[in-house]
């Protein structure tokens, strides 16, 4: 009994010793205020990175609501987890552990990881610098390396594009080096015309003059007049006029089509022929027997 009374003695002293409680309470107290500083910091720091976002519609570069989102987001959690990995340090700093050394083993581990996830990291790193720069945007047609398609979505790891005929490419972003974005500019359709060598050229170059000026009204896709730009080739049975149409972005291919239409049905209207393949049959015994009977009729 005596060792328990012993305990008891210890036990009551430590409890009742007003330094520990006050040091306690000062770690508790110090421990709170971290916390609170670093929730302020963060609704702070989420406040400027949407004003910042918030300014920047305004300006000449327009940013899409995905992107906008995806970039917004993206630093809130950079923000976000700086700011606790900060609060974890200086709580333990404050109970009193050690973190120099946790710090030296983290670091190691973080280069052991970096090794491993170096892939990891740059298509992480490649995805962002997309986003940011704007690239391109989900919707745009690109061509990257070998895939051309539409843009279906645009991750941090990932960018996914599906092709014309259905097929879905996943690319790491960290292996794109080079974009080709159709989606950005205006496209131009161009438009060969073959007229036969019997037909009037200036005829059907007035018709297809008079044909280009109407077509603004009939398609919006159309940004500008087509422009007849003259005789592009002089062909073995016909001659090859050129068109070309400014239109909306990647709208060229259906206004090509639109527009040969177009000139094959005016074209038919003013009597003006398409050329088509001819054939020329030469019969030699024809010739030489004519030949015969041509020598004989001077000899007689």
């Amino acid at each position: 009994m005596q060792w328990m009374d012993s305990i008891y003695t210890e036990l009551s002293a430590y409890v009742t010793d007003g330094d520990m409680w006050l040091l306690i309470g000062t770690r508790i107290l110090r421990i709170i205020l971290i916390l609170i500083v670093a929730a302020i910091a963060i609704r702070v720091g989420k406040a400027m990175i949407q004003r910042i976002f918030r300014q920047r519609d305004r300006g000449p570069r327009f940013i899409s609501e995905r992107r906008e989102a995806t970039l917004v987001k993206l630093l809130e959690n950079v923000l976000t987890y700086v700011i606790y990995f900060v609060v974890i340090m200086m709580v333990l700093e404050t109970v009193g552990i050690p973190i120099r050394a946790l710090l030296a083993g983290a670091g190691i581990l973080g280069l052991a990881v970096g090794f491993g996830a170096q892939n990891l990291v740059r298509d992480i790193i490649t995805g962002f610098f997309i986003i940011f720069e704007d690239q391109f945007s989900v919707g745009d047609y690109v061509r990257i390396g070998a895939f051309e398609g539409a843009v279906e979505e645009i991750g941090l790891r990932t960018t996914k594009i599906k092709s014309a005929a259905g097929e879905l490419h996943i690319i790491p972003n960290g292996s794109i080096m080079e974009v080709t974005n159709f989606s950005i500019h205006n496209s131009v359709a161009i438009v060969d015309v073959s007229i036969a060598y019997e037909s009037d050229i200036s005829k059907a170059e007035q018709v297809i003059e008079q044909l280009l000026q109407e077509l603004p009204s009939r398609y919006e896709e159309i940004v500008n007049v087509p422009q007849l730009l003259g005789i592009q080739n002089l062909a073995a049975s016909e001659v090859v006029m050129r068109i070309t149409c400014e239109v909306q972005p990647m709208k060229h291919w259906y206004m090509s089509r639109m527009i040969r239409k177009e000139v094959k049905n005016r074209l038919d209207e003013y009597g003006i022929e398409i050329p088509f393949p001819r054939l020329v049959l030469y019969n030699r015994n024809d010739d030489s027997n004519q030949t015969n009977q041509e020598n004989q009729k001077g000899r007689g």
